[in-house]
Formats: structure tokens, C-alpha cells, sequence
């Protein structure tokens, strides 16, 4: 069975709000930084509703976790790399990763592991577009775009038009 959680209206809503909450409540100069892959995308939808409010686009890169996962040799058939950008003054800049759904936390702290390889920023913060909740880490997110209720074998599947929830689909 599946849900529409977000129709492409709310989503728009959300990162409008969810824009807007991180020009408040973040000290220039920003990056938001996409975890690859769901969260590339909202990055880059951030990044343009921030330049479209503020007058000027915030830095904005990518990152691939692949080699930083903890069930790297467990559970991936064949991994798949994307390229890391990050601000070459990484230090100068404070960091909002963004990703498309928080579950576990296990991603995000794969991602911080990567990101200080790299540097250390100023700061580090969150962005989501969903919330599941089930965390297995104590991460939360600072910028959430919906919070939902699911159980640990529904499935969060986030276009770019909606946000659908599988009930017993997994992960």
C-alpha cells in the first residue's frame, strides 16, 4: 500500500520554509552541501529559493558517503561512486547537509566523517526534506521539511514531484 505524504505543492512549501528558517538561523557564509543522491537535488532547490529571497546564491556541493557507510561490504551489490565539491575554504564556511530522508542517522554520520576528512567546517548543521524518525544515533535534523509517523519496514520514496510512503516496503 502507498501514500502520498507530500504532492509537489508541499514539497515546494516545505523548502520554501525550510529556506527561509536557514537564512535565519545561519551566520554567512553557507554551503549547503548534497548528500548523494537524494539530497543533491534539494540542495541545489535551496540554494535557488536563498538566492531568489536574499539576492545571492550560497556555495553548494556534494558529497558521496559510499565509502564512508558502515555496511559498506554488507549489503551493497555493486557500490557506485559519485564525485565529493566541497568550498575549497571550507573552513571559512559553516555547512548545512541536506538530505532527502532521516531514518537511522547512519548516513549522516557517514557524511560528518567525510566532510571533516576534507576540513573543518565552522559549523555543521541538518536539513531534511522528511523525518521518519527510528533513530539508531542521536542525530536530528535542524531543518525539517515534514515529520512522519512510519514503522521500520515502510519505505520513504522522495521525487522531485512528491514524497510517497510504502507501507511494509523496507527501509
Amino acid at each position: 500500500m502507498s501514500r502520498t505524504i507530500l504532492d509537489s505543492k508541499s514539497v515546494s512549501r516545505c523548502l520554501r520554509r525550510m529556506a527561509s528558517e536557514i537564512v535565519d538561523a545561519c551566520e554567512a557564509p553557507i554551503a549547503l552541501v548534497g548528500i548523494r543522491k537524494g539530497g543533491v537535488p534539494l540542495a541545489a532547490a535551496l540554494a535557488d529559493l536563498i538566492e531568489e529571497a536574499e539576492g545571492e546564491r550560497p556555495a553548494v556541493g556534494a558529497i558521496d558517503i559510499t565509502l564512508y557507510r558502515d555496511d559498506l561490504y554488507s549489503g551493497l551489490e555493486t557500490p557506485s561512486f559519485g564525485a565529493t565539491e566541497l568550498p575549497h575554504d571550507l573552513e571559512r564556511h559553516g555547512i548545512v547537509l541536506v538530505d532527502d530522508v532521516l531514518y537511522t542517522g547512519r548516513t549522516v554520520r557517514a557524511a560528518l566523517g567525510e566532510v571533516h576528512d576534507y576540513g573543518r567546517p565552522r559549523w555543521v548543521k541538518l536539513a531534511v526534506l522528511v523525518d521518519r524518525g527510528w533513530r539508531e544515533l542521536p542525530i536530528q535534523a535542524d531543518f525539517v521539511g515534514r515529520t512522519i509517523e512510519s514503522q521500520r519496514t515502510d519505505k520513504v520514496i522522495v521525487t522531485t514531484d512528491s514524497v510517497e510512503l510504502k507501507s511494509g516496503a523496507g527501509s
